[in-house]
């Protein structure tokens, strides 16, 4: 059965995205087969892995609102065990239309939605990533319910930690009342640069904070990871000798270990 693991962070710009192509490609090519779901009305998951709106019928939208089967969403990527449930802007509107099914039928669960859905498929993968929005609305609140661990990416630049405490509350929420199972799998440091003493400072006090959650890998500051999307691959296919390619399969590495696969 599927490790399900979501990539969350209210906060933009801390490379949740980059990580969670990045990972999910590295576990493929570590011979896990990988599902990588992309919770983001801007598709920018699905952008980076060469997919665009003409290449697929059905969404992660259509899956969580019931409009199709989880099965008809799943589009095998050309990458080594790779395969996406694509984004569109369409995700934008499910606040909305879950709050008022909820008010018009109060048998109507907002926060499980996603997790019912995977429960159909997840004896067919190793692993399953999620792609979260920089919120911490409905459809993040739906993959921390359906999930066994959440990665938290952590910019190595100032404020660093703005508003990790009020995520870590969502999730002791979310521990408390809809998923007991739910874990931190670990904190991710992530966009280094190590000419600056900014970036030491903060993963000194990231991992005084986190202590044992910290991964050991910390992925770097790098313009061919930036590069890598644009291209419609991840950085272990459009660069495979980038430090970034190295820094992402030892973090596929680390998550293996930890989910004692």
């Amino acid at each position: 059965m599927a490790k399900v693991i979501s990539l969350v962070n209210q906060k933009g710009g801390v490379g949740k995205t980059t990580t969670s192509i990045n990972l999910a490609a590295a576990l493929g090519c570590e011979g896990k087969k990988t599902l990588l779901i992309d919770l983001d009305p801007q598709g920018n998951a699905s952008n980076g892995l060469g997919l665009n709106t003409s290449d697929f019928k059905n969404d992660i939208y259509d899956v969580i609102t019931g409009a199709c089967e989880v099965k008809k969403a799943i589009i095998k990527t050309k990458f080594k065990n790779l395969s996406i449930i694509p984004a569109t802007v369409n995700l934008a509107g499910v606040d909305v239309e879950f709050i008022k099914k909820m008010l018009e039928d109060s048998s109507f669960h907002q926060n499980e939605q996603l997790r019912s859905k995977l429960d159909e498929i997840r004896d067919n993968y190793d692993f399953i990533i999620i792609d979260c929005q920089p919120s911490l609305g409905i459809s993040t609140m739906n993959a921390l319910v359906a999930s066994d661990s959440v990665i938290i990416p952590v910019q190595c630049e100032y404020y660093a930690l703005e508003g990790i405490a009020q995520l870590l509350n969502s999730i002791i929420l979310v521990q408390n009342n809809m998923n007991h199972n739910l874990r931190i799998e670990g904190v991710l440091l992530t966009m280094l640069d190590g000419r600056t003493n900014i970036g030491l400072e903060v993963i000194e006090e990231v991992r005084k904070y986190f202590k044992n959650k910290v991964f050991n890998t910390i992925i770097p500051r790098l313009v061919r990871l930036v590069e890598a999307p644009s291209h419609g691959k991840p950085i272990n296919a459009y660069d495979p000798t980038s430090r970034a390619t190295l820094a992402y399969e030892n973090l596929a590495k680390e998550v293996i270990e930890r989910n004692g696969e």
